[in-house]
């Protein structure tokens, strides 16, 4: 899989001199136990490092400025392990501009109702300075997250752990870069889009380069080259021939090979990690690229068809988010309307992801019917089952929006003999009916993202971090 770079999450526990040295000593005491617990209890995919106390306008100040340019941070966690007088926090706070979390919680988890006095009242305050730090980050219009329970709890880490994977989407975002070979397919609306307001909302790059760009470089892989990654091929999946003759299946699936090692190192040397590519436009190749996208589609690469970057560098950015698992690019395309078990079948003409396999991939060669070239190879699969959501970006023209439909996704349950694609299968929420009303009166796009790894949550969690205007259906 594609790797990002490693990162980290700083905590930073708020109190005041108020409470005297003694206090201030058992408040470090306890954040140092509480980073070292939650580094060592296995459910968070990245560490915690104790920054600081904060107890002073100055101290926060710098502590916001620091993190602002370090770039192996990728976001503040903050606990108000006392009371800490809001306005303190004001100039750091609106000079911060990475992901904030605030984390209420408390070092102890019970009352000691038989002992308990104001001693332990003052050094047990969260309760208290939650409140005042709170009404300070809406009062900034901060959109910082809030986690609320007790920090050794699993759905507590749990909380924190899903944030921090969306910490890190927000944090690569402003690197991601996509290549574009070939225009947005010819009259299609909805796959159009302000690149530079794309570029100063979330950070992305988007860059064109015609196919005879990609068929220079494909035009250099070696012979050895080609033959190494039809014995992976081999060797990961099952090959179905049907009626092609041995050979020209072979001819075939080399040829997908060879679109795979030429796009790598394309979108390698360009540092790109997310592309698209158009059927309309394959002056110089053989094939439309079908098994090549799906092999990179599975390192965690970003892709949409048609020539749609915005979906592609969704796409990526999910796939960051989710570790690439079970997350990629999808068409909706048909729908069942069988009553009661009304559901939409998607899938694409050829670049289904197999991250969202249910079953190993077959490779097929197979007409396509449209982009008058051969007949291109590709993986065929059923899709996995399981809660999930589908998520579409689309350009108003006044603002972007994003549109995030939690689904159940079902493995099929009939065989699809004569359909040489992917599908994967879902029912949308709160039903099919209202889901589907919602999303078209919504402005949805038909590419879309598909997770079953990700929630609503985490993808609103992101749309706060970028202002992004956000209708959830589920």
């Amino acid at each position: 899989m594609l790797k990002t770079d490693k990162k980290e999450f700083w905590f930073v526990v708020g109190s005041q001199s108020l409470y005297g040295e003694e206090a201030l000593k058992e408040v470090e005491k306890h954040a140092l136990d509480m980073t070292e617990q939650l580094n060592q209890s296995g459910k968070l995919a990245y560490p915690i490092r104790f920054k600081s106390l904060a107890t002073s306008t100055d101290e926060i100040t710098k502590i916001m400025k620091e993190v602002n340019f370090h770039d192996k941070a990728a976001g503040i966690i903050t606990w108000m392990h006392t009371f800490s007088p809001a306005k303190m926090w004001i100039t750091g706070t609106k000079l911060l501009q990475k992901p904030l979390l605030h984390l209420a919680t408390q070092y102890n988890q019970e009352v000691p109702w038989s002992t308990i006095d104001m001693d332990f009242m003052n050094l047990n305050q969260s309760a208290h300075g939650d409140r005042e730090y709170g009404f300070i980050n809406a009062r900034l219009k901060k959109n910082n997250k809030t986690v609320v329970g007790y920090w050794k709890n699993d759905d507590t880490q749990k909380e924190i752990n899903d944030w921090m994977n969306v910490a890190i989407g927000y944090d690569y975002s402003t690197q991601l870069k996509v290549a574009r070979f070939g225009d947005n397919m010819r009259h299609v609306a909805v796959t159009e889009g302000d690149k530079v307001e794309a570029q100063i909302q979330f950070g992305w790059t988007v860059d064109y380069y015609g196919i005879g760009d990609l068929v220079a470089v494909m035009n250099e892989v070696t012979e050895e080259e080609i033959n190494q990654t039809y014995q992976d091929y081999q060797n990961q999946y099952d090959f179905e021939l049907g009626n092609n003759d041995p050979e020209y299946f072979e001819e075939h699936v080399k040829e997908q090979a060879k679109i795979e090692i030429g796009l790598r190192r394309f979108l390698e040397n360009g540092g790109y990690t997310a592309f698209t590519t158009n059927f309309e436009d394959l002056h110089g190749m053989k094939q439309l690229p079908g098994l090549a996208v799906q092999r990179l589609n599975a390192e965690g690469y970003g892709f949409a068809g048609e020539g749609d970057w915005k979906t592609a560098a969704l796409d990526r950015l999910m796939k960051v988010m989710a570790n690439n698992i079970q997350t990629g690019f999808m068409e909706d395309y048909t729908y069942d309307l069988s009553t009661g078990k009304e559901r939409i079948i998607g899938s694409h003409m050829l670049e289904v992801d197999p991250t969202l396999s249910a079953s190993k991939p077959k490779v097929v060669v197979q007409p396509l019917g449209i982009g008058n070239k051969d007949d291109p190879a590709r993986l065929v699969f059923n899709g996995a089952g399981g809660e999930g959501i589908v998520v579409s970006m689309l350009d108003l023209g006044t603002n972007y929006r994003l549109i995030v439909n939690a689904i159940s996704a079902v493995e099929p349950e009939n065989e699809t003999p004569h359909l040489p694609v992917a599908k994967v299968i879902w029912e949308p929420k709160p039903n099919f009916k209202d889901g589907v009303k919602s999303w078209i009166e919504s402005g949805g796009g038909h590419h879309t993202v598909l997770s079953l790894s990700l929630t609503v949550e985490q993808i609103s969690d992101w749309a706060k971090m970028v202002d992004l205007e956000t209708v959830v259906i589920q």
